[in-house]
């Protein structure tokens, strides 16, 4: 629009009242002008240069309603706030305050409007709602990078506004109550950077009203809270400064007391300070520091205060302490640190004399009474240890942890001491009752270094003393498992003892241990060699012992780990004969059997099994070490033995029923070897009661033994029948030749029961040669004599036409044992039934001999008796029981 841009130029010279009358006419004339809100602002400006405070405000008013994104809103709002807050109308003054803080802190007029909000509502009482806003002005400055503490940067209106931003936080403080509102205000409202401007202006404030009381409050209230402040010392002297102005003596030395107390240079204050940046502070402690240890000394020492004697020493040792930790280095400290020593000792305080005399030994120049101090510091200890050591704690009480710690700072003295002072006509003494100590603190490593000092420094000390170091050695060494250091120390201690030292039994043990458990670290570690050498030298070096026997057996364990049998057997022995009582007899007969048997002395090994089966009393024991023994006694040719061994084992042991037909089996093949008939017969006839009698304890193994058994027992009835031949009276040889014939028969078709494959094949075989024997025996029967031609062809076409059946039953039956080959079983017997196919039936079953590579060609048609091939039972066992589902062809005299 016409005339805008002159008049909104910053520039321009317009007349207040004509600029009002052209802002006016924009506004009439061009409502939507998208600059109205700078229109609006100049307009207001302009009543305010006319002095029309109500048009601007009305103005203002306009411009923050159309206009609410205005940039000039903060500025508007500021104006207006101004206007309320001089009218007193703090309620409006507040919001528009408040309204310019809500515009965030980009706006210019976001410090003031802080500043005069918190006035606003400090005039109206509201005083924690006026700290609000200051300590949010204060946080601001601070963000914004202003140092509180820094020199005055000449911006004088800056910082007035700060200065009196504290002061009237100080103000309102004063108001809410002081001290105690204040800390409470920002523990709930959180700590701030500047506090302690703030306490100090609280403080100076009250002092300024002589409120010395709350001012020291204040100012101790902020120590308190902040004891490692920068400022905290500085407050806490001028807290002892505002108490001697007011005129209060007795505060002046609390104050000092508590101002050493806090500042000392011992104190965690000066871990976060340099104490050389602070030299007032410093000089202050010092001078409190002397002024209090004086004074109370001095009360200490009157005796018409003997009441308060107790709590004057507190005092007086409190303030030399302090004095000795802050100014170590000054040359008062060896003075002090000595009349501090004396003065807990003559109170009894012997932990607290030790200290310093320590410190006066040690911790200074050497003087003329520094070994003196030293060896003082270790009676003060001892003292200590036996005021204890007569103390009868109470039921729920016990001493023993502050024992061990004043043992251990004992300790650690009298090592100083002797370490320090070697020439003290006490070091000697008091380094090996530290070594004592040492040990029984279980301080092993430190024991061991105390007592090879003792032993080294002072060679010429009493026996006794030497004795007892050398002991400690040695003990500490063992318990730290170094067995190859306390070894040679307990030969040291043994050249110390008399032979009839009654420790001497008892050193000789714990060298005999110490040397056996390089053993055992040899042992384990597999080297087999020097764990044995080891062992073996307990016998040498400690003979007497009680760990020899076991010393010497593992000895003999780790030649066995060697495969050192000749030398294994000789310890062993060795241990049989010298230690007949001891309880490892029975294992040392154990580890003899298995050295025997490594070194294939099997008589020997068997032996040794025996005594350990003799010796048993456990059943599992005895009956391995029997079976051990037998089968050894059969490795070493001696079968009796290795009967007797069985015949044991089978008596003693019925149970489990199948290892007890095994142990039958095995018995019965060596008196079959040996040639007793009667003998194997009764053990195979044994095997077969004990399996038919089982039950249910029957395994398959049991039945497979027994039907194997009861094939060898079965096969003389077929030898019975299978040798006799038919001879004149033929009736009455035919006779025989029958019943014989049904004997066979029924003892091979008793074996079909057991359903044992091999068994069952063997005995279809014998049924079929039955047969065969049966028709061959009448082909081959005695004629009778006078037979013409003629007569003796037809007698012998009589008996071809009788003994063809037979002979025909024999072809069936074998067939039926071929049948066992379709369920995928194969043994020589059927093998055997293949053959004598072969020869009955050569067209059908020759070709397949051949083929299968079973025998060779048949050329004449000749009956041959099993009997020549039938082996004895002990070869037929298998090495294994067949399958359960291996069932056996039914087999009876119908075929």
């Amino acid at each position: 629009p016409p005339g805008v841009a002159e008049v909104l130029d910053p520039a321009a010279e317009v007349a207040p009242r004509n600029a009002i009358q052209t802002y006016q006419r924009i506004l009439a004339e061009y409502p939507l002008y998208h600059r109205n809100d700078q229109v609006l602002y100049q307009m207001a400006r302009a009543y305010d240069e006319l002095g029309e405070t109500e048009n601007a405000m009305e103005v203002m008013q306009r411009l923050v309603a159309q206009f609410p994104q205005s940039r000039f809103l903060d500025e508007v709002f500021f104006r207006r706030a101004e206007f309320f807050f001089v009218r007193k109308r703090y309620l409006d003054a507040e919001d528009a305050y408040g309204a310019i803080i809500a515009l965030g802190r980009h706006s210019d007029f976001y410090e003031l409007a802080l500043y005069k909000l918190g006035w606003t509502l400090y005039k109206q009482e509201l005083y924690e709602e006026a700290l609000h806003q200051y300590l949010a002005l204060l946080d601001f400055k601070l963000e914004s990078g202003y140092d509180f503490e820094a020199v005055p940067t000449g911006d004088q209106e800056e910082e007035r506004r700060v200065a009196d931003t504290f002061r009237v936080v100080s103000l309102a403080f004063s108001n809410l109550g002081g001290a105690q509102v204040l800390n409470d205000y920002f523990a709930g409202n959180g700590r701030r950077s500047y506090e302690n401007r703030i306490y100090r202006n609280l403080a100076e404030f009250y002092v300024e009203k002589l409120r010395f009381n709350d001012a020291a409050e204040v100012y101790g209230s902020f120590v308190a809270l902040n004891p490692l402040h920068r400022v905290a010392p500085h407050f806490s002297m001028r807290i002892t400064e505002i108490y001697a102005a007011g005129g209060f003596p007795l505060l002046v030395v609390e104050s000092k007391k508590a101002f050493a107390s806090r500042y000392g240079l011992d104190a965690e204050y000066w871990q976060h300070y340099d104490i050389a940046g602070m030299p007032q502070v410093v000089d202050y402690l010092k001078t409190n520091l002397g002024d209090l240890a004086e004074h109370y000394h001095a009360l200490y020492q009157e005796p018409t205060l003997a009441d308060e004697r107790g709590a004057n020493y507190v005092e007086a040792q409190q303030w030399y302490g302090q004095f000795l930790t802050s100014f170590v280095s000054d040359e008062q400290a060896p003075e002090m640190h000595y009349r501090l020593a004396d003065l807990h000792l003559e109170e009894g305080a012997f932990l607290a004399a030790a200290g310093a005399y320590e410190a006066t030994s040690y911790d200074y120049e050497p003087h003329e009474r520094s070994a003196e101090a030293g060896y003082a510091a270790v009676f003060a200890y001892r003292e200590q240890l036996d005021a204890l050591a007569g103390q009868v704690p109470d039921e729920t009480e016990t001493a023993q942890p502050l024992d061990a710690g004043i043992l251990r700072a004992t300790v650690d003295s009298s090592l100083r001491f002797a370490s320090t002072y070697p020439q003290h006509e006490h070091a000697a003494t008091v380094l090996g009752a530290a070594t004592d100590d040492l040990y029984a603190m279980q301080a092993f490593t430190e024991a061991i270094a105390a007592g090879t000092q003792l032993v080294d420094a002072h060679p010429d000390a009493e026996a006794t003393l030497l004795r007892r170091a050398w002991t400690v050695i040695a003990h500490a060494h063992f318990d730290l498992e170094a067995f190859d250091a306390a070894e040679p120390a307990y030969l040291e201690v043994l050249a110390l003892l008399a032979d009839d030292d009654e420790l001497k039994p008892e050193i000789i043990e714990n060298l005999a241990a110490a040397i056996y458990q390089q053993g055992a670290a040899a042992r384990d570690a597999a080297s087999f060699a020097a764990a044995a050498e080891h062992f073996l030298r307990v016998k040498a070096l400690a003979p007497t012992s009680s760990i020899r026997p076991a010393a010497e057996y593992d000895a003999a364990v780790a030649l066995i780990a060697l495969a050192d049998w000749a030398a294994a057997t000789d310890v062993l022995t060795a241990f049989r004969e010298t230690h007949t009582e001891h309880e490892l007899q029975g294992e040392v007969t154990k580890q003899l059997a298995h050295v025997y048997r490594e070194a294939e002395d099997f008589a020997a090994s068997a032996h040794e099994y025996m005594r350990i089966a003799e010796a048993a009393t456990d059943g599992a024991m005895r009956s391995e070490s029997l079976l051990l023994a037998g089968g050894l006694y059969e490795q070493a040719l001696d079968e009796a033995a290795a009967l007797h061994a069985y015949r044991l084992y089978v008596d003693e042991f019925a149970e489990p029923l199948e290892g007890n037909v095994e142990i039958r089996q095995k018995i019965a093949g060596l008196v079959n070897g040996m040639g007793d008939t009667a003998a194997y017969h009764g053990e195979l006839a044994t095997i077969v009661r004990l399996d038919a009698a089982a039950g249910s304890a029957r395994t398959d193994r049991t039945r497979y033994l027994a039907a194997q058994a009861a094939l060898v027992l079965a096969r003389p009835a077929y030898e019975h029948f299978a040798t006799l031949t038919l001879s004149l009276p033929f009736e009455k040889s035919l006779a025989e030749k029958q019943a014989r014939m049904d004997s066979a028969l029924a003892a091979m078709e008793a074996l079909v029961a057991y359903e044992v494959a091999e068994v069952t094949s063997a005995a279809t075989f014998y049924i079929a040669e039955t047969y065969r024997n049966f028709s061959a025996a009448l082909m081959a029967s005695e004629r009778p004599a006078g037979l013409s031609d003629a007569e003796a062809e037809a007698y012998d076409m009589a008996l071809e036409d009788e003994a063809y059946p037979f002979e025909e039953r024999a072809i069936d039956v074998h067939r039926a044992n071929l049948d066992l080959m379709l369920s995928g079983t194969h043994n020589r017997w059927l093998e055997r039934s293949l053959e004598e196919l072969g020869v009955l039936l050569p067209a059908r079953y020759g070709k397949a001999m051949a083929s299968a590579g079973y025998v060779g060609a048949i050329d004449t048609y000749a009956y041959r008796s099993p009997l020549e091939d039938v082996p004895t039972a002990q070869a037929d066992e298998p090495e294994a029981p067949p399958p359960a589902d291996d069932k056996p062809l039914e087999v009876s005299r119908a075929h």
